[in-house]
């Protein structure tokens, strides 16, 4: 398990691992489990980047915590935004040709616009946090409900690609373990604030609908999306929550 652990590590974050590590699928499988723990552990990164710069102004504070945000994760799941957004846009509602435009590794204009939008969303999030002195609880679910509605879109949602890294992720996620941990996320955040909870399940259920509507299930860059947005919704949740 410290091996699938380490692999969860080694693909959700830039953290210079070892390259030596041996694959196979039951070990991508149940890394999976681990994604929320790995987003804990963004979240501690981010809360010490906030302690660090204390008393520096909002703003720049805000733009430094986002930008080592993307850093440390490496811009992974703004890849599969930009990939969804520009599928949607230019896939004509036809699965075929979106799922073609979503494996073109050049950026669109849609794509651009959408990129920006959301990090100026999230910017702008966690400079009214910073000043409401409310960003410890948003630093640490966002990360961590982003990574756990990639379990939930598993375990709820067919993966359409075959052969590719997430086929072999959701066939060897061990279901009921997956299952579990789900669960008692949902409870323990549940307690912390039910608003962001629900305001995330109802944006996660939106992309659900979305996705079996056009793909007729979700991809790699479907998970990275929701990522993206659940992110990005925790933050603004908050924000409004105790604004």
């Amino acid at each position: 398990m410290l091996a699938s652990f380490a692999l969860a590590l080694q693909f959700l974050t830039r953290l210079p691992l070892s390259s030596d590590m041996t694959l196979s699928e039951l070990r991508i499988g149940r890394s999976v489990l681990f994604y929320p723990l790995v987003g804990l552990l963004i979240g501690v990164v981010l809360l010490l980047i906030n302690y660090l710069l204390a008393g520096q102004p909002v703003a720049l504070s805000a733009a430094i915590i986002l930008a080592a945000w993307v850093l440390f994760t490496g811009g992974l799941h703004l890849d599969g935004l930009a990939d969804c957004s520009d599928a949607w846009a230019g896939g004509l509602a036809n699965k075929e040709r979106s799922l073609a435009i979503m494996k073109d590794p050049a950026a669109g204009p849609i794509a651009v616009v959408i990129l920006i939008l959301l990090l100026l969303l999230k910017w702008t999030a966690l400079q009214s946090l910073l000043l409401q002195q409310n960003a410890l609880l948003p630093l640490l679910l966002a990360p961590f409900l982003g990574r756990l509605s990639i379990l939930l879109l598993m375990l709820s949602t067919p993966y359409i690609r075959e052969g590719g890294l997430g086929s072999a992720m959701q066939q060897y996620l061990p279901k009921r373990a997956a299952k579990l941990i789900v669960c008692a996320s949902l409870l323990v955040v549940s307690f912390m604030s039910l608003y962001a909870l629900l305001s995330v399940l109802m944006l996660i259920a939106c992309i659900r609908y979305l996705a079996l509507q056009r793909l007729q299930g979700v991809t790699g860059d479907v998970y990275g999306a929701s990522v993206e947005m659940v992110e990005a919704m925790v933050l603004i949740s908050l924000a409004l929550n105790n604004g």
